[in-house]
């Protein structure tokens, strides 16, 4: 099958699917005017893949057949560096707006091609070879995959079987000579309501009395028993003046429910393997965590447009206050870039024979990126003023009775022209002001795992040696051979 149209992958949601709206199921998602919102972002993939000028980035040959390159396998370090300027671009294209509708889902793929090969090698199951099947369909099909991982938990400070209502992380309730039936809900499910296929993920560690809840699947988003209650949504009704970012581009969030949900033998890749649910949680993080530091490199570079024209527009730029927090922005920038860099440069063999962006360098860079992330809002805020959340709309600029008011008055250095002025503040206001900007204020937190996650991986994945033996050396001894070099291994598939 060739490369799929957008309007072919927007005929393709017309379908079963389940998906409610503020408690009212809808009945075609295509036609509700805020899903809309969604689905126009969600198809600029296929856009770019058919436009010529994208074509080579967004394109690659697989098994005869031009397929999107969110699938090519990443067995190489060059292939690793091609997907982050394909993840970079394509959120570029997106002013600045992730979009997760093959993303997540390809590197679910990567973390299950590697940990499914380890499964096969220790338990004799054939997992792979389902994979491999999976992956190929939708690279053929041009399908769109998203990812549930994160269970609803319940209380946190107990083991899925010890909860008191045990579907509060997904669970295999019965098993059948055809397949399994599974049982429970997934939380921060991105772009599932417009998407084709949802691969579902174990969320953290299991133990043995946890081997029900140890599994991995793929099933079409119009499953039986699969529902998905949409969180908020774009107003479809902003002009793109008001809104230049949000009326046009934006992810949107589900809680997913699998009501005994039927999944056929062909499409389970973990069935109660539970030694290998942390392998799989975070082999995958790795790999979405070096998505999350290519997708936020053109965020930084918004920001900082944003400051800069700010500062000239508002006749700060010479001040010296104003550089200094110019330059802030430009090292949050080029701190993310290096560790893009370097992550695919030193990228690691994991089973499955693919590479897996350096552990290390995608933690700290999502760790970077996410925990200075508010200061660097507040940064822009700051340079702007207080008018990006003040400043007239659009129709008070072209109203006969307010236009010239706004005119005269939001004029800015040197006579600058108040609509310029007028649509930078508007994009400040929606980038860190208005529902969207809070939703990136607290997604850049959450998104990928938390701040505590990466500081963790980062340490048990870190090599110590080198700082141990300076230490031995200056202090000309040699060390204890129980002294460790790294503090707690890192559970990725090698």
């Amino acid at each position: 099958m060739a490369l799929r149209t957008a309007e072919e992958f927007r005929a393709g949601l017309r379908d079963a699917r389940e998906v409610y709206v503020r408690g009212t199921r809808v009945p075609d998602v295509t036609e509700h005017a805020d899903l809309a919102v969604a689905i126009g972002h969600a198809a600029n993939v296929f856009e770019l893949a058919a436009d010529p000028d994208t074509r080579e980035l967004f394109t690659f040959e697989f098994d005869g057949d031009v397929a999107s390159r969110y699938f090519e396998p990443l067995t190489s370090v060059e292939a690793i560096e091609r997907r982050s300027r394909l993840i970079e671009e394509h959120t570029r294209r997106g002013r600045a707006s992730l979009n997760l509708t093959k993303a997540v889902g390809t590197d679910a793929l990567a973390g299950l091609t590697s940990v499914s090969a380890a499964i096969d090698r220790s338990e004799g199951s054939e997992y792979a070879a389902r994979v491999e099947a999976f992956g190929s369909a939708c690279a053929h099909g041009d399908r769109t995959i998203v990812l549930a991982q994160t269970d609803v938990k319940g209380d946190r400070s107990l083991a899925p079987h010890e909860q008191e209502d045990p579907d509060l992380h997904v669970r295999i309730v019965e098993r059948r000579a055809d397949g399994i039936v599974v049982q429970g809900a997934k939380a921060h499910t991105t772009m599932a309501p417009v998407a084709d296929e949802l691969i579902v993920l174990p969320t953290r560690a299991m133990g043995e009395a946890d081997a029900d809840y140890a599994v991995a699947f793929a099933i079409p988003i119009a499953t039986d028993g699969l529902r998905m209650i949409c969180g908020p949504l774009p107003d479809s009704s902003a002009s793109t003046f008001d809104r230049p970012i949000s009326s046009r581009n934006v992810e949107i969030e589900s809680l997913t429910i699998l009501d005994r949900v039927f999944v056929p033998w062909d499409r389970v890749f973990m069935a109660g393997e539970w030694r290998f649910a942390a392998s799989l949680a975070l082999t995958f993080a790795t790999y979405h965590r070096f998505t999350a530091i290519a997708y936020k490199q053109p965020a930084a570079e918004l920001l900082l447009g944003c400051a800069v024209l700010a500062a000239e527009l508002n006749g700060t730029s010479s001040a010296s206050h104003v550089r200094e927090k110019i330059a802030r922005l430009v090292s949050y920038r080029e701190q993310l870039r290096a560790c893009v860099r370097e992550a695919a440069r030193s990228a690691q063999p994991v089973e499955g024979g693919l590479l897996l962006p350096n552990p290390v360098y995608s933690n700290v860079g999502k760790l970077h990126f996410a925990s200075n992330y508010h200061g660097i809002v507040q940064v822009v805020q700051d340079i702007a003023g207080g008018f990006a959340i003040t400043a007239p709309w659009e129709a008070d600029l072209e109203s006969p009775d307010t236009g010239d008011w706004v005119r005269k008055y939001l004029q800015g250095a040197r006579g600058t022209d108040a609509e310029l002025r007028l649509r930078l503040f508007n994009l400040i206001r929606d980038l860190t002001a208005s529902d969207y900007g809070g939703y990136n204020l607290v997604v850049t937190l959450h998104g990928e795992g938390s701040l505590q996650a990466q500081l963790l991986q980062t340490l048990r994945d870190a090599d110590l040696g080198p700082a141990l033996e300076a230490v031995a050396q200056a202090m000309d001894v040699e060390l204890p051979a129980a002294v460790s070099r790294t503090p707690s291994p890192l559970p990725l598939i090698r």
